[in-house]
């Protein structure tokens, strides 16, 4: 667990510091739920802070963030110390509004690589009138417990055996998503969607291609029957060994049991029994078999005007392709446009690398 979390929420990019001066990215509020002693400065902290210096992400298992604000990722602070207000939401309540973004990091990492921190900054740009959340680093095994508990899926978390699951990062992943959507409602969306318009739709799936869909970005209000029905057919089904058998292609088998799928034609998007299926060209304009285009340099860069949000399927990255500043390519304006304080810090991490390279080499 991380030892310190905060849980913030404000409508505005810019407020005032106690002294009164104005600066942006500050908490409206911040709440330390669990304090760790933090030394205010820490010169070789500084030295090795990795990234997101200039935003503060509320991080671990409950953690709400209804904008991004500054972090400091010192050695032995994680976040920088603030003083409690006397009023704040609590998570449970912020997630009781059904209205979130939901974010999930199931990995063990605790610095978050900048395509996530350009997804959670992108988000709360978009949507400044809802909380987006990321859960980071909580999802224990009593975390997750609690998450399953009153669906389906507690059955099925009690028995199985994470250690003789292949997949289970993934796997964790996809049934804690339907498990917070079922309880709360929202939108869920995977860490590599950077948005770039909201999205106008209240029960949707996304359509990867024509007839299949993705389990990448979907929203719902809470206790929709479609969910409900996802968690039952998920322990049902239960094959761990076979990958996206538990994410995407339960999706897909469960709209066919109520929808006809067929093709897309053009830009329209599809309807039945009150769940839009969202046509491919509003979060996956590029499909995966192309998804190395993003890193490219384009002779004309596309608009995206038919998008929502675009998906950069980091699961098919596995040469690990970096956004590189100066390099031009589509996901480097994609960063300047629509993460820029991501992109800020970037820029000024890759020069104190360059700085302590050459300070090495002296």
């Amino acid at each position: 667990m991380l030892q310190t979390v905060c849980v913030s929420s404000s409508r505005s990019w810019a407020s005032r510091k106690p002294d009164g001066q104005k600066t942006s990215w500050k908490c409206g509020f911040v709440r330390t739920i669990i304090q760790h002693t933090c030394p205010r400065h820490n010169p070789r902290g500084q030295r090795k802070a990795r990234m997101l210096k200039k935003i503060y992400i509320c991080l671990c298992f409950f953690f709400v963030s209804g904008i991004l604000y500054e972090i400091s990722l010192l050695s032995g602070c994680f976040f920088s110390c603030m003083p409690m207000p006397k009023h704040f939401l609590t998570p449970e309540q912020v997630l009781n509004l059904g209205k979130s973004i939901i974010f999930l990091e199931t990995t063990e990492r605790l610095e978050p690589p900048p395509l996530v921190s350009c997804s959670v900054e992108s988000a709360a740009r978009i949507y400044q009138d809802r909380p987006v959340i990321l859960f980071m680093k909580g999802l224990t095994n009593d975390t997750m417990e609690t998450v399953f508990q009153e669906t389906p899926l507690l059955q099925w978390y009690n028995e199985v055996d994470p250690e003789e699951e292949k997949n289970w990062v993934h796997v964790s992943s996809d049934a804690s998503r339907l498990a917070l959507i079922w309880k709360y409602g929202g939108i869920y969306m995977d860490t590599d969607v950077i948005s770039i318009r909201p999205i106008p739709e209240g029960s949707f799936l996304a359509a990867q291609k024509s007839r299949f869909s993705s389990n990448g970005i979907f929203g719902f209000p809470a206790h929709h029957k479609f969910i409900w029905d996802c968690m039952e057919n998920f322990v049902l089904k239960y094959n761990g060994n076979i990958w996206g058998n538990q994410g995407p292609f339960l999706m897909t088998r469960m709209l066919k049991t109520i929808c006809n799928l067929t093709d897309f034609e053009g830009i329209e998007d599809h309807s039945c029994q009150n769940i839009s299926f969202l046509n491919p060209q509003r979060f996956y304009p590029i499909p995966y078999p192309a998804w190395s285009r993003y890193y490219d340099v384009w002779d004309k860069n596309p608009d995206f005007n038919h998008s929502y949000a675009l998906h950069l399927w980091n699961f098919m990255n596995r040469n690990r392709k970096a956004v590189v500043a100066g390099s031009n390519t589509l996901a480097e304006k994609l960063y300047k446009t629509y993460c820029p304080t991501t992109y800020e810090d970037l820029i000024k991490n890759a020069e104190l690398r360059d700085f302590s390279s050459y300070e090495d080499s002296v």
